[in-house]
């Protein structure tokens, strides 16, 4: 039996984790941890089950929340064993930067919650949600990931890939530790019903037009949200430590994608892409990530996830398509393999 909490339960994907959670047999507590007030999904569970099932605030990205949620009666009136650090999702997340410490949130919130779990006895388990987002790739669409891949320590990286390389590197410190399990989960895209696409730099964030450079069309890995959430219930079951990559059953090219998820492309050539992302650095604008041509808009990869089919126990239960909706419009859908 675990005593988890789960970060970010109060976004769309942090809902999904906590309902496949609250219904495993195996989880005897269940902490909700989100920046804001509780989501109105989790009305029934509290008054269901309160003293199995709780909800409370923290902001992860900053010391003193951090120290105060993980030393505070919330975690510890749990009896809290299990973390499930799942990163923040919400448009313009991936661009945040955590005050005063002046590093990406994602960065931050990756430090301070290791932090916390090596503070405190009880906590003997840490289940971090990462990215596949973070390896070298190669020219072609022929790059085969494995968990022994290379990373991209690219100097001239986004801001946005640079904090996901920067908190892989946290978790991996990590991954040998005497006491604290840590189990990190590297994910592609990850899509939901409607159109919805998360944890990705190549689609994240506001539904805009999406330039990518001309002549080239990657091919994207996905994983469907109900999929990361049965990964991460498998990972806290089997309390293994390591690292393992976790993907559905689909890699589209990203023009499929971008149609899937509802963001128009803009197929622009490589040096006119730079010109935009140099003046839109220079004005600061949000868009300046979105427009440079990094490795992910020009190569793409699949990844291997026999590790995690081995000892994790995951096999993805769902296909992403699209499907008619109630008014006849093609509409992104999950489906039950």
């Amino acid at each position: 039996m675990s005593r988890v909490a789960v970060t970010h339960a109060d976004q769309p994907l942090g809902r999904r984790v906590v309902k496949a959670l609250y219904h495993d047999p195996a989880v005897e507590t269940l902490l909700a941890l989100g920046t804001g007030p509780a989501p109105r999904a989790f009305d029934a569970f509290l008054a269901d089950a309160p003293e199995r099932f709780g909800y409370a605030q923290a902001d992860l990205a900053r010391h003193r929340s951090a120290r105060d949620l993980f030393h505070g009666e919330r975690i510890r009136g749990f009896g809290t064993d299990t973390v499930v650090y799942l990163p923040a999702h919400h448009p313009g997340a991936e661009r945040e930067v955590a005050e005063p410490a002046g590093l990406p949130r994602r960065t931050a919130e990756a430090r301070l919650v290791v932090q916390g779990c090596l503070e405190v006895p009880e906590i003997r388990h840490l289940v971090a949600v990462g990215s596949a987002f973070v390896y070298r790739l190669e020219p072609g669409n022929a790059n085969r990931l494995t968990e022994e891949s290379e990373l991209d320590f690219d100097p001239d990286l986004p801001m946005e890939l640079r904090a996901l390389v920067d908190s892989d590197l946290i978790f991996q410190g990590e991954v040998h530790h005497d006491r604290l399990t840590v189990t990190l989960l590297r994910v592609p895209t990850v899509v939901a019903p409607g159109g919805y696409a998360f944890l990705s730099p190549l689609v994240s964030g506001p539904r805009a037009v999406r330039p990518r450079p001309l002549g080239f069309d990657p091919m994207c890995a996905l994983l469907a949200d109900k999929d990361l959430a049965l990964a991460i219930r498998r990972a806290v079951d089997a309390g293994k430590r390591g690292i393992f990559h976790v993907a559905g059953v689909e890699t589209v090219p990203l023009s499929t994608l971008c149609r899937w998820v509802g963001r128009a492309e803009w197929p622009l050539p490589g040096p006119l892409l730079r010109l935009l992302a140099g003046a839109a650095e220079g004005l600061r604008a949000d868009a300046a990530g979105a427009l440079r041509p990094d490795r992910h808009l020009r190569f793409g990869f699949t990844l291997d996830t026999s590790r995690a089919e081995r000892e994790l126990g995951f096999r993805p239960r769902h296909r992403i398509g699209i499907g008619p909706a109630a008014d006849g419009r093609p509409r992104l859908e999950i489906t039950p393999c």
